[in-house]
């Protein structure tokens, strides 16, 4: 007697919302639309009201032409989800206006499957967690050292739009603040220890 086929069995993976994470996304076909000093401020804007709103703690990030990679730990049981769209949708938002205001040429470039712009690619991007304290410098050193290894400027801190000069200990009013280290103190060094490779 013949078995009814079965149906597949398909796993489930289910990412756990605790801890420390990387996250990377795009712009819209990996387009430079951050390219300018003025859309990456924009997005620095959004970060830290999206901070301020939900609580998450940051502790690195840098912003590339075509895109941002963060690492923060989200508080309060927010999703992460709900945290990224906010800084995305914001951002967003509030670039495309000023292209529209400014009938920019690259909105022609950008258009969406519906015909409307887009400015970050429709899949949510690299994320995962941070596993101890050793993967988490690598991954500040990852970001900090970014725009050195794609040319953009000789010395990390020398990059506008990253943690590493907060990182470093300047204070000056255009550094926006990230969090302390997580852990218990004596994990401390090995945010101190980040800083020896700049």
């Amino acid at each position: 007697m013949d078995q009814p086929a079965s149906k597949p069995i398909r796993k489930r993976l289910h990412r756990r919302e605790a801890g420390v994470r990387f996250i990377t996304f795009s712009n819209y076909r990996r387009l430079p639309l951050l390219g300018k000093p003025g859309a990456r401020n924009v997005f620095v804007d959004c970060l830290y009201e999206a901070r301020e709103k939900f609580g998450f703690a940051l502790y690195a990030w840098v912003i590339m032409p075509e895109h941002v990679h963060i690492l923060m730990l989200p508080r309060n049981k927010v999703p992460m989800a709900a945290i990224l769209k906010s800084i995305k949708l914001k951002t967003s938002i509030r670039i495309l206006e000023r292209w529209k205001e400014l009938r920019a040429p690259i909105l022609l470039k950008i258009r969406g499957p519906t015909g409307r712009p887009r400015f970050w690619q429709p899949v949510g991007g690299f994320d995962r967690n941070v596993r101890d304290n050793a993967e988490l410098r690598r991954e500040i050193r990852y970001c900090h050292q970014n725009p050195v290894k794609r040319g953009l400027v000789e010395k990390p801190e020398w990059w506008e739009w990253s943690s590493c000069r907060w990182w470093m200990g300047i204070r000056e009013p255009s550094v926006r603040p990230c969090d302390p280290p997580p852990g218990e103190e004596r994990a401390w060094s090995a945010w101190i220890e980040a800083k020896r490779y700049m």
